[in-house]
């Protein structure tokens, strides 16, 4: 909870003195990498931020895209990825609540939540299973309290977690253009904090994510308290329309030292305070846990004295708290004080601005060595070995996990978790389309592809939906960033989605950087997890029961890539080869032939081809309509290659479609003119999942035992261990 020594001097030369207890404290909390991405912040200008639908406004802690019709879609991601890791009820319920916040903050009614999930080897791991099954509760407990639908994400399990978790939350909110709020400020205003009261938890949480996990700090583990935020969301809701907020800002890491000097630097004014006027749930608490503390369900609001009297009553009507503890200055400076006492008194561009670092960056010496090919021993079995991955943790139905969370409340939830996307149901008779996505380990055999391939993706998911992608979300999650072989691979990440973002024109309305996420045992992964939003304008593709003697097409070529694999990691134990890449071109034809295929209504369903390859694709399709499948691997459009790169490739681009017989000459017609690799390689039928090559049969499973395979592992790994 203190700046380094070189920070020290630098704030000492800046403020021309010793600074107080109290400004000590402010500082390093702000200047917490968590808080003003010291490391990372020059980089991130590289990401396009704007575009035709993108609304900015100063102040804003989440992205707004404009849909239309006078309505605006806000967006945002967030983790909480420590405290998960030392209390992972506590620590997820807490991250779900501030992305929330984060929505609210700019007017708008959150409606959907996703949640990207990762843990160590629960198959080895007891501690890891722990954490995990604490942290779906979490989740389940926060957001099914407010009424928010959990629509949808993703979990995956790898060894690089042990003893760790990565719990990334990203919310969608929705509302009236008209209804935003636009921060700003007038003399005679006033600060008011309403909410929950100010306690010891959570002190310091900004610092205790700045650094490497090595110890329990329990202190910095924040409380969740889901009825409390439930009525700020209407509280403030109602404030909104009356028009009653001039700026808000949500409390999150550095309490209310980020709050107010940020809030303050962002509109070009000063603030003065008094810390003995927040409402505390100790007595005893000193001014400088006052200013850290990160008690969760707090909002920041700046007003006039008479709208204030009216937001007294909004908040005596929802029985929240809140006190008047302080006003509008315009001489930027940031001003605390205890009563008539000065504890701090520092300029707000001072506390906000750290330092920027220029850390150096190289190339890692393991990737010298790991994309060299590898020889396995040959498969006897393909039929037991694709069982077995149906299995695997990262591969099985994740049914036990969205089972837990309120999908449908607020009846806008069109498709619901476990299909390639969420949609969701707007009030200007259009869709929204949502979908995270991950892969840390084609991210560690290649950050940049592996990053791009995550963004391709995210995008196929949802123009497997009918949607066209509009926005994206990225959270950036890597080990220490002082270490440059670990920078070198956030850099490359962070190139490689800054090209396929400009390539499709696709702009990037929000994120995070969470560095330092390491343990005593090393590094994670490099992880970018990316979330896309896409619109549609005006049905979706909802899946329809697939029949006897429906063909299955597929669109994209299968090419040698099985680097990351599951199939390698799994079956094989190994990690390395090449992993996938993106080819932007070939990406962008077959995107816009299914889009086509999708409006013309040519298809029942589409489903992306991604981890597990095309035959755990295929099967999940059987699985899903209780149907078999003849699949023809010779017919596979791409490379020659032998059957178990066919099976379980998993190169991008690729979509699965099941067409009725009297559409294919139509379908045909537009995957032909837009020059789009594709073949018909089965038909559906029977009650076996067949794949043959050459008239040889190569698997053959029956749907119901494969189905009850894929439906009970996860579950039955956690909870019979």
């Amino acid at each position: 909870m203190s700046l380094e020594s070189q920070e020290l001097d630098e704030l000492k030369s800046k403020i021309g003195r010793d600074p107080t207890s109290t400004e000590l404290q402010i500082v390093a909390a702000e200047w917490s990498e968590h808080c003003s991405y010291k490391s990372s912040k020059r980089h991130l200008k590289m990401l396009p931020m704007t575009g035709p639908l993108v609304i900015t406004e100063k102040g804003y802690d989440s992205g707004v895209l404009d849909v239309g019709d006078g309505y605006v879609v806000t967006a945002h991601i967030e983790s909480h990825n420590h405290p998960s890791a030392v209390e992972p009820y506590g620590g997820a319920a807490t991250g779900v609540g501030g992305v929330i916040r984060d929505i609210l903050s700019t007017g708008t009614r959150p409606i959907a939540l996703l949640d990207g999930l990762r843990f160590g080897d629960i198959e080895k791991d007891k501690q890891a299973k722990w954490l995990f099954k604490n942290a779906v509760r979490g989740i389940s407990a926060y957001g099914n309290c407010l009424g928010i639908p959990t629509i949808g994400g993703e979990v995956e399990f790898d060894e690089c977690y042990k003893n760790y978790a990565l719990v990334d939350v990203a919310a969608v909110g929705f509302g009236k253009k008209e209804n935003l709020i636009k921060n700003h400020a007038q003399k005679g205003d006033v600060v008011v904090l309403l909410g929950g009261a100010t306690g010891r938890d959570g002190i310091g949480g900004s610092q205790f994510a700045s650094d490497s996990l090595e110890s329990e700090d329990r202190s910095a583990i924040q409380i969740p308290d889901p009825f409390i935020e439930k009525l700020i969301i209407e509280a403030i809701l109602e404030a909104r329309t009356q028009k009653l907020i001039h700026a808000m800002k949500d409390l999150g890491g550095g309490g209310l030292s980020c709050a107010v000097s940020e809030t303050a630097e962002s509109l070009g004014i000063g603030i003065e305070m008094d810390v003995n006027k927040v409402h505390t749930r100790e007595s005893d608490m000193h001014s400088d846990e006052i200013m850290i503390s990160e008690s969760q369900e707090r909002m920041l609001i700046v007003t006039n004295l008479e709208k204030l009297e009216k937001l007294k009553i909004i908040c005596k009507k929802f029985r929240i708290e809140y006190s008047v503890i302080g006003h509008v200055t315009f001489d930027n400076l940031m001003h605390v004080k205890k009563g008539e006492e000065t504890i701090a008194k520092i300029s707000t561009d001072i506390v906000t601005n750290a330092t920027l670092l220029d850390l150096p960056s190289k190339k890692p010496v393991y990737l010298e060595t790991i994309e060299h090919e590898k020889d396995f021993p040959q498969i006897d079995d393909y039929s037991e070995t694709l069982l077995k991955l149906l299995s695997s943790p990262n591969i099985a139905s994740k049914i036990w996990v969205y089972g837990q969370y309120d999908h449908e409340v607020g009846i806008r939830t069109v498709i619901k978790p476990g299909a390639d996307a969420s949609v969701l149901r707007l009030d200007n008779g259009k869709f929204l389309s949502v979908k995270i996505d991950g892969n840390p380990k084609h991210c560690y055999i290649n950050p940049r592809e592996g990053a791009i391939g995550c963004f391709e993706e995210a995008c196929r998911n949802v123009v497997c939906t009918g949607a066209k992608p509009i926005g994206m979300l990225d959270h950036l999650q890597f080990g220490n960033p002082k270490d440059p072989e670990i920078f070198w691979t956030f850099l490359e990440s962070l190139k490689g989605l800054t090209d396929f973002a400009k390539d499709f024109d696709i702009p990037c309305v929000g994120g995070k950087v969470s560095l330092y996420n390491e343990t005593p045992l090393g590094s994670i992964k490099p992880t970018p997890v990316i979330g896309v939003l896409g619109l549609i304008d005006k049905h979706p593709q909802i899946s329809q029961k697939i029949s006897v003697d429906d063909c299955l097409v597929i669109v994209g070529d299968t090419k040698n890539e099985l680097g990351g694999s599951e199939y390698f990691e799994y079956i094989h134990k190994f990690i390395g080869d090449k992993c996938p890449v993106v080819t932007f071109d070939e990406s962008k034809k077959n995107m816009q032939s299914i889009l086509e295929i999708i409006e013309n209504k040519l298809v029942k369903s589409v489903h992306d081809c991604s981890k597990g390859g095309l035959a755990v694709a295929v099967s999940e399709l059987c699985m899903t309509n209780n149907i078999g499948c003849s699949v023809f691997l010779n017919k596979v459009p791409g490379e020659s290659l032998p059957v178990d790169k066919i099976l379980f490739s998993e190169s991008h681009s690729r979509y699965l479609l099941s067409v009725e017989k009297n559409n294919l000459d139509d379908l045909k017609t537009i995957l032909e003119k837009n020059y789009t690799s594709f073949e018909i390689i089965g038909n559906f039928g029977g009650n076996s999942i067949l794949f043959s090559n050459d008239s040889k049969p190569v698997i053959d499973l029956m749907v119901d035992k494969t189905q009850k395979t894929w439906l009970n592992s996860l579950e039955g790994l956690i909870m019979h261990a």
